[in-house]
């Protein structure tokens, strides 16, 4: 159920655990498919969203439910629609503390490549622990209006509808017509609308790629708003690195260089009480809006 929302009126919110669910196909070893609605879109289904499915196909086919994700890659080849997805998943390796995997998914209305994920999985082993990060001074969730756009010209993509967002820091690239160039650096707060917790009270690691894959802000922070652009991943790397039961996450992501077309940015996901529970990189390409 959802939760009572500070956020945008709209459509319903998606529940990520079922809207990414698979299914294995008796006669197909290795093969699943999933159908993903409308909600996860931004022009076509969010990455992130997209390296979910495949995640979980990937789980569904190790069939050793104590795994945690450890860390994984996703390459972002072809825009895949919303809709029948098909997953093809291969288990390279069976270790005693890791099972590493790849799988392929594509749309199955759309011929031709989709994204291609490779990951590994592990089992809880004894080892040092320590975080040499510090969370970043934000504004924390409770004490900050929504983030989401409230200017009636703005487009608001599906995917925002699924989630209470608020800002953490940078420009207010939301709200504001025009900002200058800055710290290429931004953060925002998001929980869930439904709920997205496991049955031992954690929250389920595999909803942070979908929230990784946001780090086009810190590229609209640094270059100024007199410059309209989109920009789409080419991929997305995720290291999982704690559990949590905070339904808020903060997403603080940096963009350390654009050059030729091209940028590249990491982000910190730190939960509400102060651990750092995942870090992601990426590259994207940058485009011009009429190139839609």
């Amino acid at each position: 159920m959802a939760q009572e929302s500070p956020g945008l009126e709209g459509p319903e919110p998606g529940d990520l655990a079922a809207d990414t669910a698979v299914t294995g196909l008796d006669k197909a070893p290795g093969w699943f498919v999933a159908d993903l609605p409308p909600a996860w879109d931004f022009a076509t289904p969010s990455g992130g969203v997209l390296m979910t499915v495949a995640l979980r196909a990937m789980l569904a086919e190790i069939g050793e439910p104590e795994l945690r994700p450890i860390g994984a890659h996703a390459l972002f080849l072809s825009p895949v629609p919303n809709g029948a997805l098909e997953v093809r998943v291969e288990v390279l390796r069976r270790g005693n503390a890791a099972v590493q995997a790849r799988a392929a998914l594509s749309s199955t209305d759309r011929p031709g490549p989709g994204l291609e994920v490779s990951a590994t999985f592990g089992r809880e082993l004894d080892g040092p622990a320590f975080t040499d990060s510090v969370m970043p001074a934000v504004t924390m969730p409770d004490a900050a209006p929504p983030e989401p756009p409230r200017r009636a010209d703005r487009f608001v993509p599906p995917f925002i509808h699924n989630y209470d967002i608020v800002h953490g820091g940078g420009p207010p690239i939301w709200d504001a017509e025009h900002w200058p160039p800055g710290e290429a650096w931004y953060a925002r707060w998001f929980r869930h609308r439904v709920p997205q917790f496991l049955d031992d009270g954690r929250l389920d690691p595999l909803v942070v790629p979908p929230i990784a894959d946001t780090m086009v802000p810190a590229v609209a922070a640094a270059i100024g708003s007199d410059r309209d652009f989109y920009a789409p991943s080419l991929d997305l790397t995720v290291h999982f690195l704690g559990d949590t039961r905070s339904d808020w996450l903060l997403t603080s992501s940096r963009s350390r260089r654009a050059r030729a077309g091209y940028a590249t940015a990491d982000c910190e996901i730190w939960s509400a009480d102060g651990d750092l529970v995942a870090y992601a990189t990426q590259t994207m390409i940058i485009r011009k809006p009429l190139d839609l």
